[in-house]
């Protein structure tokens, strides 16, 4: 079982936790860290999306963010974003390679096999310049069955058109518009970089 602290609309813990399940069930507000794997292609920024497993007991078959995951009790946001990447995609990054975009606070309300899922978060978002591969991630099969690469703004129009199924919030993945713009400038300035592994 998985606990996690339940915080206040600033994602500071209460001193109260919860098991993951009983806070979906019950609208218990906690905290989770998101993290977008970006790389350039071709002149481009393209931005990794995961598919969840079929057996997620929320959205399950739905492309998600590249790498996110609850933040068990008494674990800071960082930290939490490192072990994520590490668990779901086999990548070992330093902390100062996440770029801090912004927190984001949203709720959820629906129903997943038979049981209510009231899901109350709040997330950091961060983005992370990492260019390998699809068969080069090491996949958590229990969590998702695929990663794929879209270009960055194919993918915000797929989103806001519902045209791949999904669980991704479009202001979410607008958060790191000023990052690929930042990246984009300096291709067209012909300054090329970014991590290879």
């Amino acid at each position: 079982m998985e606990y996690l602290d339940i915080v206040d609309e600033n994602g500071v813990p209460t001193g109260k936790t919860a098991e993951r399940t009983a806070a979906h069930k019950q609208g218990l507000r906690h905290r989770t860290s998101h993290v977008w794997i970006l790389r350039e292609r071709a002149g481009k920024v393209e931005v990794l999306l995961q598919k969840r497993s079929q057996n997620k007991d929320s959205f399950p078959g739905c492309y998600d963010i590249s790498s996110a995951g609850h933040i068990p009790v008494g674990v800071d946001f960082i930290p939490s974003a490192l072990r994520e990447l590490k668990e779901e995609l086999g990548c070992s990054v330093s902390e100062n390679e996440l770029i801090y975009c912004g927190q984001r606070r949203f709720s959820y309300d629906g129903v997943f096999y038979g049981k209510e899922f009231h899901d109350r978060q709040v997330s950091n978002v961060y983005a992370l310049w990492l260019d390998r591969r699809p068969e080069d991630f090491v996949l958590q099969k229990e969590e998702l069955e695929e990663v794929r690469w879209f270009e960055f703004e194919s993918c915000l129009r797929l989103v806001e058109k519902n045209e791949i199924p999904h669980c991704i919030y479009l202001e979410e993945l607008q958060m790191l518009l000023p990052e690929v713009r930042k990246r984009e400038k300096r291709l067209q300035n012909g300054d090329q970089y970014g991590k290879s592994i």
